[in-house]
């Protein structure tokens, strides 16, 4: 299996592929990793998904907790009650840290990463992919996940549109070094945000002593953002928009960013699929991007699995489009908004007063975090199975938060090695005899935990490895059914 690109989703995927015993190689272009850090933190979902593959503790190890509610359009409100999680917060993790963690964790698994390897071209036939790099050196593989960004050699190279909206304006950001007075810092952001929403200076940025991570509007849209800004345009616009530049000097690194909203027509073409901003590119308001793309990666590695190692369902792997994509197109759409908020104009400001009123009242609240950090996410399964009504159990479709077990067990906990569970709360009167090479039994309880804020009634749920439910009940045929549709034929039989 072939991954072009080490980033954040690249890595999480080549970790999920790996869990299967899937050989993996991933290809990036970047000899060392970059110093960048445009994506600082893991929304709740993403923080989940960490603690179900055991790599929380790392990332709690390295970053500090943070609840925002809202998060929208520069209107932030305090965490609201009720959420569906049993980590009602974010962890403020660099990107490049995030990378860290999940390159090693890759390589602890097995995944081959090689670094100063560019793809300059590739095709594919009916049992594989053939990869050409920059170098002339030429690979194949059985198949090839693009996970390259969004200027994407994979996606271009397929001829999959990216259609959507290109860039109306221009935002300018680096981490530079400054010499102003952090309580004259301070007082100039207030005073510029009250109209430049835009625009913001973050002093001492992930612990480094005087620097700050800064940004600014730019002067018009360019026509090759990978173009980094020089220094002397990075402290004119400071200027222009702050009356100062803050004495900033030495940056680490500069970089510019448009409000484009594009997203791929398709995710899969044969053995070619693509993730993260290979799929969908979006301005980075409201933190989604990295957690986006992260999440694509879990919902596509054990899919992927499952075609390599043959026993997949038919469509499970067309699934990853179906259930994706409408996310992603969310979070574009979300995401144009925010930057309409986000306008200097009065009609802008006005939204953004109202959005404010609105976000006083705890079911806005938490609507817009639920959809911010993707806990509300529910994915649809089609047709349900025989014997449910009503469009079956308001849990399926639905990821299950982290539940308290039995002997002080916790569910995410039972769900490292990335695979299928049934949770069996009827005593063991169900099985998955046929499946136990793919989906783990558990006879246990959920214990009663007051920082639960919900309860889950039902007597059995079948999970996927993702941790969304896609069976609840306790009539055996149905969960044969349900084992079917999503881990194929039993063994035996």
């Amino acid at each position: 299996m072939i991954v072009v690109g080490g980033g954040p989703t690249g890595l999480m995927l080549a970790c999920e592929l790996r869990l299967h015993g899937v050989g993996v190689v991933v290809l990036e272009r970047l000899a060392e990793r970059t110093g960048e850090s445009r994506g600082r933190g893991l929304h709740a979902r993403s923080v989940e998904i960490m603690d179900q593959r055991g790599l929380l503790e790392r990332f709690l190890a390295v970053s500090e907790k943070f609840q925002v509610g809202g998060l929208f359009g520069g209107v932030m409100a305090a965490w609201p009650d009720g959420m569906d999680t049993a980590h009602p917060y974010g962890l403020a993790t660099p990107q490049a840290v995030s990378e860290r963690l999940l390159e090693e964790r890759a390589r602890e698994l097995g995944a081959e990463i090689r670094r100063g390897h560019e793809v300059a071209g590739l095709g594919q036939d009916a049992d594989g992919v053939d990869v050409e790099l920059a170098d002339g050196t030429r690979l194949r593989s059985r198949y090839l996940v693009g996970c390259d960004g969004g200027r994407s050699t994979v996606r271009k190279a397929l001829g999959v549109g990216f259609p959507g909206e290109p860039a109306a304006v221009e935002t300018l950001i680096g981490d530079l070094e400054f010499t102003e007075d952090r309580a004259k810092v301070a007082e100039v952001v207030e005073r510029v945000r009250r109209t430049e929403q835009r625009f913001g200076v973050v002093p001492d940025v992930d612990g480094r002593r005087g620097v700050a991570r800064m940004i600014v509007p730019a002067d018009g849209v360019t026509e090759d953002r990978s173009t980094p800004p020089t220094l002397e345009e990075f402290k004119a616009r400071l200027r222009a928009v702050a009356g100062t530049d803050f004495g900033a000097h030495s940056p680490h690194w500069l970089s510019r960013f448009g409000d484009a909203t594009r997203q791929a027509e398709r995710y899969r073409v044969g053995r070619v699929l693509l993730a993260g901003d290979a799929a969908h590119i979006h301005p980075p308001t409201g933190g989604q991007g990295l957690n986006l793309g992260v999440q694509d990666a879990f919902n596509l590695g054990w899919k992927l699995a499952a075609e390599v190692d043959g026993w997949a369902p038919e469509g499970l792997l067309d699934s990853y489009h179906a259930e994706r994509h409408p996310v992603g197109a969310r979070v574009l759409a979300n995401t144009r908004a925010q930057m309409t908020l986000l306008g200097a104009e009065s009609g802008p400001t006005a939204l953004r007063e109202l959005l404010t009123r609105l976000m006083e009242f705890e079911e806005v609240n938490r609507y817009i975090t639920g959809m911010i950090t993707a806990v509300d996410v529910r994915y649809d399964f089609g047709a349900v199975l025989p014997g449910d009504r009503d469009g079956g159990h308001e849990l399926l479709g639905r990821r299950l938060r982290d539940v308290p077990l039995s002997g002080g067990r916790r569910l995410y906990g039972l769900m490292h090695g990335g695979r299928g569970l049934l949770l069996d709360r009827t005593g063991g009167r169900l099985s998955v005899d046929g499946w136990a090479d793919r989906v783990d039994h558990v006879v246990d309880d959920i214990v009663d935990d007051e920082s639960s804020e919900a309860t889950v009634d039902a007597p059995a749920l079948l999970l996927r490895p993702d941790g969304h439910v896609v069976w609840v009940g306790e009539d055996r045929r149905e969960l044969e059914a349900a084992l079917t549709r999503w881990w194929g034929t039993p063994t035996g039989r």
